[in-house]
């Protein structure tokens, strides 16, 4: 086991961590603080593994699905407490499982897709507005009668999760046309 994928693998166990204190909702500063830890685990076990050649298939399948749990865990609580509309998860989720899908058939066909910038504005987008959130807690600063900070952070999210989504689709939709030229015989 790489040092690598042992950070990986302390991210994901980071999550239940995370999950108690975010659902409690009594400890917003303690789960924002485990989950700038855990996200910054990301870029540490990506620089060690570049650095020191520790790149692994274990480590191409589970950092990202690591990353995936996280940012969904901290959704799905935020839908639970009525601070995210199901949409707006719905469309991060949605990008997620799109994104892969594509990976997975340029993959498939010997191809692969590297982080896009969007991506990476998408990843760094979702971490700081999750901290947000986070941190302000059931502190909701009402900006007009409509709307509050938290609003402004769930909806800049899902806005660079969709634009990523297309992006990435503009981008690498050619590696599609010859799957889906495929099914239609």
């Amino acid at each position: 086991m790489t040092t690598a994928n042992i950070i990986t693998l302390v991210r994901i166990a980071m999550i239940p961590v995370f999950l108690v204190f975010a659902a409690s909702g009594n400890h917003p500063i303690v789960a924002a603080a485990i989950f700038a830890v855990a996200s910054l685990t990301d870029s540490l076990d990506g620089y060690i593994a570049r650095k020191y050649n520790q790149i692994t298939d274990f480590g191409k399948l589970v950092d990202p699905l690591a990353d995936k749990l996280l940012v969904m865990s901290a959704l799905l609580i935020f839908v639970a407490d009525g601070i995210m509309p199901v949409w707006a998860a719905t469309i991060v989720i949605g990008r997620e499982f799109a994104i892969t899908s594509l990976r997975m058939v340029a993959a498939a066909k010997g191809i692969v897709i590297a982080a896009a910038k969007s991506g990476k504005a998408k990843t760094f987008v979702q971490c700081i507005m999750t901290i947000l959130v986070l941190v302000l807690g059931n502190n909701v600063i009402e900006l007009t009668s409509w709307l509050t900070l938290q609003d402004i952070a769930i909806y800049l999210m899902t806005f660079v999760s969709l634009y990523s989504c297309v992006d990435y689709f503009i981008t690498n939709g050619k590696v599609l046309k010859g799957s889906m030229a495929k099914q239609d015989k």
